[in-house]
């Protein structure tokens, strides 16, 4: 064999072996971020279930009967008796 066909085979060599080490890094990160995925993906869903649970709590303080009942007991407030209610009519609404 000639020293230039012995250079060849090692280049080759060399190479095959980089692309190889290369291969398994690549396949190496690939793993790692397949994790990373699966983690942000189940913190997703657990934040999905939060925003839905917040909803239905929201929605359910927020009904009419709740929002008076707290008005009539921390600020005092009542629905005025219709004596109590003075009907103010503006120009332009004359009645026949």
């Amino acid at each position: 064999m000639t020293h230039a066909r012995m250079l060849v085979i090692l280049s080759l060599i060399a190479a095959v072996l980089s692309t190889a080490m290369a291969v398994i890094y690549v396949k190496y990160l690939t793993r790692i971020h397949f994790v990373r995925l699966q983690e942000l993906r189940a913190q997703r869903d657990a934040i999905d279930i939060e925003w839905n649970r917040l909803r239905l709590e929201e929605a359910a303080l927020s009904t009419h009967v709740l929002v008076e009942r707290k008005a009539r007991r921390e600020l005092g407030m009542f629905a005025p008796r219709a004596g109590d209610v003075l009907l103010i009519e503006g120009p332009g609404h004359d009645q026949p």
